[in-house]
């Protein structure tokens, strides 16, 4: 039943993407059979990995190769041409990434408020990866689109005398704005439109409903301030052009 389910929700979801005319229908697919295969092998793992401190930190470095190559193909697109490029690309996504979670989770595990056990941190981890990971790819990718679209505006900053990270700030810093728009949303709303996962998860592990709630209100604050740092950092490479020079107008 489980199967004929997710097969028919893929179905509607790739129909009515094709109907709309978005091009998206196969990403749609693709999406669907990979989560599929990777939380299989993810469920077979995950066991192991858990009794495991030092592996439990393998699993969390491939989180975030993981999240960093697929940043780095949203921000620069389809048409990275190297290997080399792609690998660049991502080193920078990466860091950008990193450089939001790791101050989180240390101070997460340092105030105690996560047990330094696997179970715990590698699924807070993941959120905090993932949450980076989405503020990294929009940041960078609608910072491209703008300095582009508004070249007029970054080309006048640079005839003003201005330098080309003041300039392509001045255009593209929107961009860091709307990619925080679903983490503030997210966090506004909870209780009142969505009941998240880490509330849901430790309510079934058990828990009061009171400490569901602290629980949740940890990961929620801890991606607000996540993501606006990956989405802040991804702002200023961008400006600083390190997505490619060829990326950037002028």
């Amino acid at each position: 039943m489980l199967a004929l389910v997710l097969g028919a929700l893929t179905v509607v979801a790739v129909a009515l993407v094709r109907m709309g005319g978005l091009g998206l229908s196969r990403d749609v697919a693709t999406a669907a059979i990979r989560a599929v295969v990777q939380l299989s092998a993810v469920s077979l793992l995950i066991a192991g990995v858990l009794r495991s401190g030092a592996l439990t930190g393998c699993f969390i470095a491939a989180m975030v190769t993981v999240a960093a190559f697929t940043a780095a193909r949203r921000v620069r697109g389809r048409g990275v041409s190297t290997l080399r490029e792609a690998a660049r690309s991502a080193g920078w996504t990466a860091f950008a990434i990193v450089s939001g979670v790791v101050p989180a989770l240390v101070t997460l595990l340092a105030t105690g408020l996560v047990p330094a056990r696997p179970i715990a941190v590698l699924p807070i981890a993941g959120i905090l990866v993932g949450g980076a990971m989405t503020a990294t790819a929009l940041t960078g990718r609608r910072a491209l689109d703008d300095l582009w679209q508004r070249r007029g505006e970054y080309e006048g900053g640079l005839a003003l005398g201005l330098l080309r990270r003041d300039a392509a700030l001045e255009v593209c810093r929107p961009a860091a704005a709307l990619a925080l728009v679903p983490a503030i949303d997210q966090t506004r709303t909870v209780g009142l439109v969505t009941l998240p996962g880490a509330f849901v998860g430790v309510l079934l592990g058990g828990a009061d409903p009171v400490q569901a709630g602290a629980a949740q209100l940890l990961v929620l604050i801890a991606l607000l301030a996540v993501e606006s740092a990956s989405a802040l950092l991804t702002l200023e490479l961008v400006a600083r052009g390190h997505f490619g020079e060829g990326r950037m107008p002028g």
